[in-house]
């Protein structure tokens, strides 16, 4: 049974590859139950690509475990329902496996049956996965019904002519269940409390399926984006969750907590870019922490701490890092926008994503270069370029996403920029700084906050070693 869905993971992968490139666009892929569009396509490939590398990745994990083909029978099971909710058109086949996609990962987070804290953490997962479920249940059906139509096309097409009520309802209950399925703050505590089901489910959870929201929000997009007030909640959400996720991660000492949180804060990123109207954005940032994310969580098994000492650096080349740090992240931020298209002078959404671009390369070049382990030569030059080069693949990945996404509704809309937009940034500019300065290490007041708010349920901890060896 492994062997054989593994192969059958494959020959969907390979299939949705060819879709991706080759879209003949015959009659089928537009019909009542299914749509095959741009989104679906990116999606299947890259849920696919990705089932398949953890089913792979689990035949050998898994070999011995108990209740082992149900194990990936569950998997491949969810890997088509997730593919099917990129697909499907008709609103109450989007609702039922919104709704299956949620009981199969919580049954998956509660794999182990004998393990107390693993049944806890597949209850707690469970209940917020039926509570974001009925929220799209209670939005689409509102829609459906005022619509007349029952076709996610239908009722995309009908939102001008919807009462404002109904839409900003809808909105709301999206924007909430979007939250619940990517675990921002406050139902992050779900997420974090998964840590029980086994390391692939753990890769493809993080890598995927708390994507999720991204991906509702990317398909109602014209729902979500008709009123602005609604878009600045969103952005709102998502800066907090980055924000205090990537706090969480600094408190944490276990590896899988630490990604846990990580995993908070890409996702409030990907949000974030939702709310500015950015779709390709976040489809593109959901592609590309999906790969990074599943990487690391099936590398945890190998994961050493290793500790060197300090060596001190002369002044002179402390000054130089930074110069080469901020000329990498100025560099990168001016690389993004040439290819990425956006505007240096103009202040949008497009302006502001690469201001936190910018912050992203600043933080990652003065992280490497100022490791004394590596020769000056690479501190100063290799690792600029090579984050460079990266930047410049993050673009290129981008152009493609928004290309395959620009038939779609309201695929971009570039926002203005409000005070709110502002305070964000500035949010992120100061934790950005102190996490460079280590203020959060030297507070006990901040670090026990932090500490407590990342806590998960206290019935999925384990108390001591013996409860986890002997599952």
């Amino acid at each position: 049974m492994p062997l054989l869905l593994t192969r059958l993971t494959w020959t969907l992968f390979a299939l949705s590859l060819g879709i991706l490139f080759w879209n003949p666009d015959p009659e089928w892929m537009q019909g009542t139950l299914v749509q095959v569009d741009g989104l679906t396509r990116i999606m299947a490939v890259v849920t696919t690509f990705f089932s398949g590398i953890i089913q792979s990745f689990s035949r050998r994990y898994m070999a011995g475990a108990k209740r082992i083909n149900a194990f990936f029978g569950r998997l491949f099971a969810l890997t088509f329902v997730v593919t099917l909710i990129t697909a499907s058109n008709h609103l109450v086949l989007f609702v039922g496996a919104w709704t299956a996609m949620g009981w199969l990962l919580a049954d998956l987070i509660g794999h182990v049956r004998g393990w107390p804290q693993a049944r806890a953490a597949a209850r707690y997962a469970r209940w917020h996965f039926l509570g974001g479920s009925a929220l799209v249940a209670i939005a689409l059906g509102l829609l459906g019904m005022q619509s007349g139509s029952w076709t996610i096309s239908g009722v995309l097409a009908a939102v001008p002519t919807l009462p404002s009520s109904v839409v900003a309802v809808s909105a709301l209950l999206l924007v909430v269940a979007a939250m619940v399925q990517s675990a921002l703050v406050p139902f992050h505590r779900w997420l974090l409390s998964s840590m029980t089901a086994p390391t692939p489910v753990s890769g493809f959870m993080h890598a995927g399926l708390v994507n999720a929201g991204g991906v509702l929000l990317a398909r109602f997009a014209p729902i979500a984006f008709e009123f602005s007030p609604i878009m600045l909640l969103i952005v709102a959400v998502g800066g907090v969750s980055a924000l205090l996720g990537q706090a969480w991660m600094l408190v944490r000492t276990d590896v899988k907590g630490q990604l846990g949180s990580s995993t908070v804060a890409q996702m409030g990123f990907m949000v974030l870019q939702c709310g500015l109207g950015l779709i390709p954005a976040a489809i593109t940032h959901l592609i590309l922490h999906g790969f990074y994310k599943a990487y690391l969580f099936l590398a945890t098994g190998s994961a050493v701490a290793h500790k060197t000492p300090k060596k001190k650096s002369a002044a002179g080349s402390s000054v130089l890092s930074s110069i080469v740090a901020l000329a990498s992240a100025i560099g990168g931020g001016v690389l993004f926008a040439v290819v990425a298209g956006k505007s240096l002078t103009a202040l949008d959404s497009g302006s502001l994503l690469t201001v936190f671009v910018v912050l992203s390369v600043l933080h990652a070049t003065r992280s490497v270069v100022q490791r004394a382990s590596l020769p000056s030569s690479v501190r100063l030059w290799a690792v600029p370029g090579l984050l460079l080069s990266s930047i410049g693949l993050y673009a290129v990945v981008y152009n493609g996403v928004s290309a395959l996404l620009a038939p779609l509704p309201m695929a971009v809309l570039h926002t203005s920029i409000t005070p709110l937009h502002w305070g964000i940034a500035a949010l992120f500019v100061i934790a950005y700084v102190v996490t460079e300065q280590g203020w959060h290490k030297r507070s006990t007041r901040l670090y026990v906050a932090l500490l407590n708010t990342a806590q998960p349920a206290s019935n999925t901890l384990l108390h001591n070693r013996d409860q986890y060896n002997a599952y």
